[in-house]
């Protein structure tokens, strides 16, 4: 009987262990993966400057309207592997075989995606005699090694090794914030030249080889990369990968299409999408923090797990998700001309009969709320394997925002396409959660919910009353670090802090 009790002791022991073991691995992955995206906006921040600085407003909105153009396309080339691999590499017993068929599956897609992005860019009367195909041939150089790149990262995130990728993404950035630096270093200024417009594209490019590169050796360490072809694998894995991956597709439609019906739509997109793809390519690293939480938690929730552990740290997850998404709500809305200011200038602040930047922050700060939402339910189903419910959610998403950007975008502009994103989102999260939550119980009630928006109102005062004096890019560099110190202080006064560490 003693003997018995001991097993059973041990056994105890060993799974809190391992739990913890778990909990320290997710937190440390997701710590690096925001430290990474940290350092990346912080670039990101001096990079769009000098954008804005070195190229005319025309050609600035060529420049995003070819990121925008080719974000589809990138979605369609990601089919949904990094989601799946993840989960089956995580579990599979020859993880360089998996991992090998995953890499020819991948390599195989982003030949056929960009193949076919930069066909129908060139094909299409539209834009011909504009500076836009050719910005869209130098620019998919970008999404190929990123993707190729994301391929090798699963190694680092199964093996919860992502300062590596720190180091990677962090390089990839310094070579093209450095490389457009030196342009307007040297006295570029507001230029209408098309080879500094191709050469900006293409030291985007650059720095996604070195990404690819660095990735690739340090992958070395952990496991072997190389091309596998196994032809029943294979089919497996595309029959396993397609229909989240055409749901990731569709998820992505929702969020990324509104950029090209501005495009078609629009005889001005090249100024519409200026002002707001200035916007959206800053809002875009806002919208991946939800992704690498949930990247980092899928390869334990795709393991067997009890469900008071599965609980615990579902219920941990979506407060996180919430609370960041109040935050960067809070920041968007509020600062919204702040930020116009810190990222670009007074040239693409709203006018009388023209809107600017700071509202097409405004209208993205909702969708940035609602995504976080809006994932964590993608996630729950993909660890329980119920696509369908996704493919139906997503499919109606991208239906109503084209009907909604037909009706819209052509009278309204980016307005419309921003309307359209607000409402598309706030369905989508209405629907799932409520089924996410049905499938996948969490604790999260009155205690949790009244701190959230304590702390949403503490923190959104602050904003409020700071927005007058944001007058320039220096004062919203200081106040962001100041509101650093603020929220941690917040998140202690409110008890959050602990609540998160439940």
């Amino acid at each position: 009987m003693q003997l018995a009790d001991d097993i059973m002791a041990e056994d105890a022991t060993g799974v809190a262990a391992e739990e913890s073991h778990s909990g320290r691995s997710i937190a440390v992955s997701t710590l690096w993966q925001v430290a990474s995206q940290f350092v990346m906006a912080v670039l990101s921040v001096v990079t769009v400057k000098f954008v804005t600085v070195g190229l005319s407003k025309e050609l600035v909105g060529y420049y995003n309207s070819a990121y925008g153009f080719l974000q589809t396309f990138a979605i369609l080339a990601d089919f949904g592997l990094y989601a799946v691999s993840v989960r089956e590499i995580a579990k599979a017993k020859d993880q360089a075989r998996v991992f090998g068929v995953f890499l020819l599956l991948r390599c195989l897609i982003v030949a056929i995606s960009f193949g076919a992005a930069i066909a129908l860019v060139w094909a299409l009367p539209l834009w011909q005699g504009t500076p836009f195909p050719i910005g869209v041939t130098i620019a998919a150089f970008v999404p190929v090694f990123t993707l190729l790149a994301g391929t090798i990262r699963t190694i680092f995130q199964v093996k919860y090794k992502m300062h590596f990728v720190f180091v990677a993404e962090v390089l990839q950035r310094i070579i093209t914030t450095v490389g457009i630096g030196l342009f307007v270093f040297y006295g570029t200024r507001l230029s209408s030249s098309l080879s500094v417009y191709e050469w900006f594209l293409g030291i985007g490019g650059i720095g996604a080889f070195a990404l690819f590169l660095v990735s690739y050796f340090y992958a070395l360490r952990f496991l072997r990369v190389r091309l596998c072809f196994d032809l029943s694998l294979l089919k497996n894995m595309f029959l396993l990968a397609a229909p989240y991956g055409v749901a990731y597709l569709l998820l992505t439609m929702y969020r990324q299409v509104d950029v090209i019906f501005i495009a078609l739509l629009r005889p001005d997109f090249a100024l519409q999408n200026a002002v707001y793809g200035l916007a959206g390519r800053v809002e875009d690293m806002a919208f991946l923090l939800p992704t690498f939480l949930l990247n980092s938690v899928l390869p334990v929730l795709s393991q067997d797990q009890a469900p008071a552990e599965r609980k615990k740290l579902l219920s941990r997850t979506f407060s996180l998700l919430l609370l960041s998404g109040m935050i960067m709500f809070l920041f968007s809305f509020l600062l919204a001309r702040p930020l116009t200011l810190l990222f670009a200038s007074h040239a693409y602040l709203s006018v009388a009969g023209h809107p600017g930047a700071d509202v097409a922050f405004r209208l993205m700060a909702i969708p940035m709320f609602l995504n976080g939402i809006v994932l964590y339910c993608f996630y729950v189903f993909l660890a329980r394997h119920q696509w369908r419910r996704l493919m139906l959610s997503f499919g109606a998403g991208v239906v109503l925002t084209v009907i909604f950007n037909l009706l819209w975008t052509p009278s309204l502009g980016f307005v419309g396409a921003g309307a359209a994103l607000i409402i598309v989102h706030f369905l989508l999260a209405a629907t799932l959660l409520p089924q996410a939550l049905k499938e996948a119980p969490i604790r999260f009630g009155f205690d949790e919910i009244s701190r959230l928006l304590l702390f949403a109102l503490l923190l959104g005062g602050t904003l409020f009353f700071a927005e007058p004096i944001l007058t320039s890019a220096i004062r919203m560099v200081l106040f962001g670090a100041v509101s650093c110190v603020w929220i941690a202080i917040l998140l202690w006064m409110t008890g959050l802090y602990r609540l998160l560490r439940r």
